[in-house]
């Protein structure tokens, strides 16, 4: 067990105060205002408007989180401000840890500078699942430790603590199976296997699976979608996971802070105080074989790293305390931030579209041109999908615009995908319909038919002569324009009058999707 001196609970909040707001600020600043919102942004978003227990494509907590948004008024500040918070609060559980693991100021200073400047500010941008994710593993990691070290076998109040956190892991994203996978041998082929035949250690299980409940009973009433979306998953984009890259994705996540993921393997192995949490890195061994075995994508492991920042800075803090060693200390806090400049440029769109296009070596050399279709392309697939929503979005609100009240009352307006129904939903939110899409949830949305007069069309997709002879007319308003965007040359058309068979052949198209969803013939 911890036998170093514990310095107070409160003491050094101050730090952590200001650590957090330069958190919460610097996530403003390292996107270049040039760039809207992800295209996955806008699924979750949308989601809000559809709350549920689950989802085909995620569970309900980030759909909870996007109602939210909506109740604070729907901006672009608001959308950043969640991901920034849940990696705040990372940083401070984080630094809590540092704080039971014997851990003084400098070992927190270090531990929150490692997570301040990492890959985790990159996932903090944007509003996916992905965020809270990485809380909710470095919380249950937490928790754990806070098992072993208060070793009292009538102790609730962290088992309950535990499955809470990962009850809200698996309510928030399914990634967190691949941490329990981790754990639960790392426990056994240690002394902490005793946590197994404590009975409070199934409290935790128990509070897991009632907070996880509702997720459940959808799934199972929807015929599990989660086992149909995985092996979309893996047949769509998994497949182009090379395994090498993934190795090499998680060299550069903490590139800056490799020392400190040494220190945090040398000290398990050598610092006793440190030897009761041994099954920290073991599980964490566990779960990173587990995902190279499945090429999994890179930022999935990312949950795994907090934890051993704040392992590793507990060591160095011990070993760069005497002689010489200590002017270490300043020093390695200097290389992280040195380090971690150059990083910025490239993993951040701090650059318009436009100076990556024109000077793309240091991406291609990286391999962050290489979207997950396995092919090179003119940006990074992240910063491709930020940009001109808000022109398609213009499009469609201009077709709208040109309809009769009547028209705009028996209308439909279908895309090609989730990432433009929600934006459509998003920048056009009130002064439009929503739109639906054939694909993800939104095949659960569509609207009723009858009546129908016009459809409004995004498609990348050129209108084909056999779907325009369905429609008495039909007119092109406008194409994006932007020839980095994701998106570039969707076309937005108007088609009136609709006749009976491609109604017909909507509805059917809308039934086929959703039992596709569900894995049925």
């Amino acid at each position: 067990m911890v036998t170093t001196q514990q310095p107070a609970t409160k003491q050094y909040l101050g730090w952590l105060l200001v650590f957090v707001l330069v958190k919460m600020g610097l996530q403003y600043l390292v996107v270049h205002p040039i760039y809207e919102l992800h295209r996955d942004e806008f699924l979750h978003l949308d989601q809000g408007n559809h709350l549920a227990a689950g989802y085909v494509s995620v569970p309900p907590l980030s759909a909870w989180v996007a109602a939210l948004i909506q109740l604070l008024g729907n901006s672009e500040f608001w959308v950043h401000f969640f991901p920034a918070l849940f990696g705040a609060l990372t940083m401070a559980v984080v630094w809590a840890a540092v704080h039971e693991l014997g851990g003084g100021l400098y070992a927190k200073i270090l531990a929150a500078t490692a997570v301040l400047l990492s890959a985790i500010l990159r996932l903090n941008q944007l509003f996916q699942p992905n965020s809270f994710d990485v809380l909710a593993w470095t919380t249950a990691y937490y928790c754990l430790i806070r098992m072993v070290r208060d070793d009292d076998a009538g102790q609730w109040r962290w088992p309950v603590a535990l499955g809470a956190a990962v009850g809200l892991g698996m309510l928030n994203k399914y990634n967190l199976v691949f941490w329990a996978a981790g754990v639960v041998p790392a426990l056994l082929l240690t002394p902490q296997r005793r946590l197994l035949l404590q009975p409070q250690t199934y409290w935790a299980v128990l509070v897991a699976l009632l907070v996880f409940l509702p997720n459940l009973l959808w799934q199972y009433q929807h015929a599990w979608p989660v086992l149909w979306h995985m092996q979309e998953l893996r047949r769509s984009q998994l497949v182009h996971v090379e395994r090498a890259d993934f190795i090499k994705e998680q060299l550069l996540f903490f590139f800056n802070s490799l020392a400190v993921l040494v220190a945090a393997v040398v000290g398990l192995v050598r610092y006793r105080p440190l030897r009761p949490y041994r099954f920290v890195g073991l599980a964490v061994l566990f779960t990173l074989l587990l995902f190279i075995a499945t090429r999994a994508k890179g930022y999935y492991a990312i949950g795994l790293y907090p934890i051993l920042l704040a392992i590793g800075s507990v060591y160095l803090e011990q070993l760069l305390q005497h002689d010489w060693r200590r002017y270490l200390r300043p020093a390695l806090l200097v290389v992280l931030v040195l380090l971690f400049v150059p990083l910025l440029r490239v993993a951040f769109p701090l650059q318009t579209p436009e100076e990556i296009h024109r000077n793309p070596g240091t991406y291609e050399k990286l391999g962050m041109l290489r979207w997950e279709d396995g092919q090179n392309h003119a940006l990074p697939q992240d910063f491709a999908d930020m940009i001109s929503w808000r022109e398609m979005a213009g499009l469609a609100l201009q077709g709208y615009q040109q309809l009769t009240p009547a028209q705009q009352q028996h209308l439909i307006i279908i895309t090609d995908n989730y990432g433009e129904a929600g934006a459509l939903n998003f920048y056009n939110h009130g002064r439009m319909p929503a739109a639906v899409s054939y694909n993800a949830d939104y095949a659960y949305w569509f609207p009723p038919l009858e009546g129908l007069q016009t459809v409004i069309l995004v498609t990348e997709d050129p209108l084909e002569a056999d779907d325009a002879i369905h429609f008495k007319s039909s007119t092109l308003v406008g194409r994006v324009q932007n020839p980095l965007a994701r998106e570039k040359g969707t076309a937005v058309y108007m088609l009136h009058g609709p006749d009976s068979a491609i109604i017909a052949e909507v509805r059917q198209q809308v039934r086929d999707e959703q039992r596709r969803m569900r894995g049925w013939p």
